[in-house]
C-alpha cells in the first residue's frame, strides 16, 4: 500500500464537506448531543460476519491488545444507559477484510445516532427528513439525479427482507427462515454451498440477487425485519424469526443501518455467546468479549432506536461519485 494525493478531488471533496455540516447541522437543531469518542478499545462486541483490527499499546514491559472499533455502539450504549439522551457521533471506524471496491474502504467515517423512547419506525421518518435537508442544502429541491437516475426524497419505497427475497429471488418465506431448506434452495439454484453457513449463504445471495435492485424505484428503498441472526443487537419480532431492523438504499448502494435497539440484557448475552463461537469457528482475529456492554444493559438500557449511516456513501450519492475515492484529498492504496 501507499499514500496517494489526490487534490483533484477539492471541489467535490467541498461539497461533502457541505453534507457533513447539514448533517449537524439537523442533528444539532434537533437536541442530539455530539459525542467524542475513542477509536481503540481493549474489548468489543463479538460480530461473527466481520473482520477486525489488532494492534498493541506498549509502555516499558507493559503489553496490552488494543482494537480499532468497527463502529462506536459499544461506547454509546454505555452513555445511553447513564441517561445521556438523545446523543450521536461521527468519526472514523475500521473493517478489516473488505472487498476491495468503489463503496468499500477499511477506514471509513460513521455516523451514529440514537433517539430515546422511540422504535426503527420512528428512525426512518428522521432519516427521510434529513435526506430532504441536505438535498434542499445542496440543490434547492428534494430531487436529485444520481448517475443519471432521479431520485426523490417525498418518501420511501417500502419493503421488508422477505417480500424482497420472493420478487427478486423467487424464495418464499418459508424457505427463507429454515436454514435447511433455504440451503436445499440455494443448490438448486446453482450456488456452491459445502463449507458454507446459513448466514454465508445468505449474504451471498443477498449481495448477488437482491441489493441491486434496492432504491431503483425512483424513491430510497427501506428495507425492513431481517432475519434474527442478522440482527444481533436488535429488538426481536413477535413472530420469533425477524428482528426490528432496516437498511436503506438508493441505487442499489447500501448507505445506513438501523435497529430497535434490544434492552434484554440475557438475550443480549446469549447472542453475545453464539456470535462470539461463530468467530471462532471462522477464523476470525480473536478479540475479548465486551461484556462490560451487558452489565451497562442490566443497568438499564433505555428503549430507544439507533442508526448506523456510511458518509462516505452517502456522499457518493449527493455529489454524483461512482467511488469514494473520488471524495478523498489522501487515499491509501
Amino acid at each position: 500500500m501507499k499514500i496517494v494525493t489526490t487534490a483533484e478531488n477539492l471541489q467535490t471533496y467541498q461539497i461533502y464537506l457541505r453534507i457533513i455540516q447539514t448533517i449537524e447541522k439537523f442533528l444539532q437543531e434537533n437536541n442530539y448531543l455530539k459525542l467524542d469518542l475513542p477509536a481503540l478499545s481493549p474489548a468489543l462486541i463479538p460480530e461473527g460476519y466481520l473482520e477486525i483490527f489488532k494492534t498493541e499499546f506498549r509502555y516499558l514491559d507493559t503489553k496490552d491488545a488494543l482494537f480499532l472499533t468497527p463502529s462506536p455502539e459499544l461506547f454509546i450504549k454505555r452513555l445511553l444507559s447513564e441517561g445521556i439522551g438523545d446523543c450521536y457521533s461521527m468519526g472514523k471506524s475500521f473493517r478489516n477484510s473488505e472487498p476491495s471496491s468503489p463503496k468499500h474502504q477499511p477506514e471509513f467515517t460513521m455516523l451514529e445516532w440514537y433517539k430515546v423512547g422511540k422504535d426503527y419506525k420512528y428512525m426512518a421518518h428522521e432519516v427521510l427528513k434529513m435526506l430532504s435537508e441536505i438535498s434542499w442544502e445542496l440543490f434547492g429541491k428534494k430531487t436529485i439525479t444520481y448517475q443519471g437516475k432521479s431520485v426523490s426524497f417525498d418518501k420511501w419505497e417500502e419493503m421488508t427482507v422477505a417480500e424482497s427475497f420472493k420478487k427478486y429471488a423467487d424464495i418464499s418465506s418459508e424457505e427463507l427462515f429454515d436454514p435447511n431448506t433455504f440451503i436445499a434452495k440455494a443448490q438448486k439454484k446453482g450456488y456452491v454451498t459445502d463449507g458454507f453457513t446459513y448466514m454465508d449463504i445468505w449474504s451471498q445471495i443477498y449481495a448477488q440477487e437482491i441489493e441491486n435492485n434496492l432504491g431503483t424505484s425512483g424513491f430510497p428503498t427501506i428495507l425492513y425485519d431481517y432475519p434474527i441472526q442478522f440482527a444481533a443487537l436488535s429488538k426481536p419480532n413477535s413472530d420469533g424469526k425477524t428482528a426490528q431492523r432496516f437498511e436503506f438504499y438508493i441505487e442499489g448502494t447500501e448507505l445506513g443501518n438501523c435497529f430497535s435497539e434490544l434492552t434484554d440484557a440475557s438475550l443480549q448475552k446469549k447472542r453475545f455467546v453464539e456470535d462470539d463461537c461463530e468467530r471462532m469457528k471462522s477464523g476470525k482475529i480473536e478479540h475479548p468479549v465486551d461484556w462490560g456492554f451487558i452489565e451497562a444493559l442490566e443497568k438499564g438500557l433505555p428503549e430507544s432506536t439507533g442508526i448506523a449511516i456510511g458518509i462516505e456513501r452517502l456522499g457518493m450519492i449527493f455529489t454524483n461519485s461512482k467511488n469514494i475515492e473520488d471524495l478523498k484529498l489522501i487515499s491509501i492504496k
